[in-house]
């Protein structure tokens, strides 16, 4: 079975139903996904689920009030990363290992700080620490992007994802095609309050105060591209910096979506990495 025939299911967490698929081989140790600001399952890179799939249990799921799962989105990570830990538990899940993209590396840097037992090794893509700053500049470039799409009649996600290179524009082209194969079983669109909730959890991570990186023990990825101009490379590299066992790998000609446009790359990284 590949990702795109991927049944939707679903698990009650403390009375709210939370939708998620579950793809690959059983036992080891399963790899939990958190997703990006505005992302429901559909919008996960077919290659990578895929390529992880081969040969690990890969789960992937909505967190409160995100597409199919019940509930409201709350206004900050934290409370994200709290949802993200009862939906595990809820799965009946002891230990994980964790991928988070870009706001979902946000998540999983609080499922590290609240409940570090919990996770054995975690892959953070396109993301940085909370209190990282530049938010503001974020912001500008998300209604800028967001614009040229109107524009356009395309996917913001042409203009934030990837380079507006000839390579960053293949790549885009090829990774709208992938997440179109899957025709049936969709999940529910992202929600307006779900929108407005993770805006308001992004905007108060950046001008938080720095979270104690030190204490993340585990083995630990950092990937991004060299040209995000959503979460600078900078960050990503800084932010692995400040965790005892951590290394980061930024792919070229690349941005936001680098480990999607190098998914092959990528999935090679991400599993030799999980396999310790």
């Amino acid at each position: 079975m590949k990702w795109k025939d991927v049944p939707n299911q679903t698990v009650d967490v403390d009375g709210v139903s939370f939708t998620y698929r579950a793809l690959g081989p059983e036992g080891d140790v399963p790899v939990v996904l958190l997703h990006h600001l505005m992302a429901v399952l559909d919008d996960w890179d077919p290659r990578v689920i895929d390529g992880l799939a081969a040969h690990r249990r890969v789960i992937a799921f909505d967190n409160r009030g995100v597409g199919g799962t019940g509930g409201s989105v709350p206004n900050d990570v934290e409370d994200m990363g709290r949802d993200a830990i009862a939906f595990i538990h809820a799965l009946g899940l002891k230990q994980v290992d964790l991928l988070g993209f870009s706001l979902g590396g946000g998540v999983a840097q609080m499922v590290l700080l609240q409940e570090p037992g919990l996770v054995r090794r975690a892959i953070l893509a396109g993301t940085g620490p909370r209190g990282g700053g530049g938010i503001e500049e974020i912001t500008k470039v998300a209604v800028t992007a967001y614009a040229k799409a109107a524009l356009t009649f395309s996917d913001a996600r042409n203009f934030l994802f990837f380079p507006r290179t000839p390579a960053g524009k293949h790549a885009a082209k090829d990774y709208f095609a992938r997440l179109d194969e899957r025709t049936s079983g969709k999940d529910k669109s992202i929600s307006l309050q779900a929108r407005r909730a993770q805006l308001k959890a992004i905007r108060a991570a950046g001008m938080s105060q720095p979270d104690d990186l030190s204490v993340i023990s585990q083995p630990v990825f950092v990937a991004n591209g060299d040209h995000d101009i959503m979460v600078a490379s900078s960050h990503s590299i800084g932010m692995a910096k400040r965790m005892p066992n951590a290394h980061f790998k930024i792919y070229p000609d690349s941005g936001h979506g680098g480990v999607f446009q190098h998914h092959e790359e990528f999935v090679k990284d991400a599993l030799q990495h999980l396999a310790g």
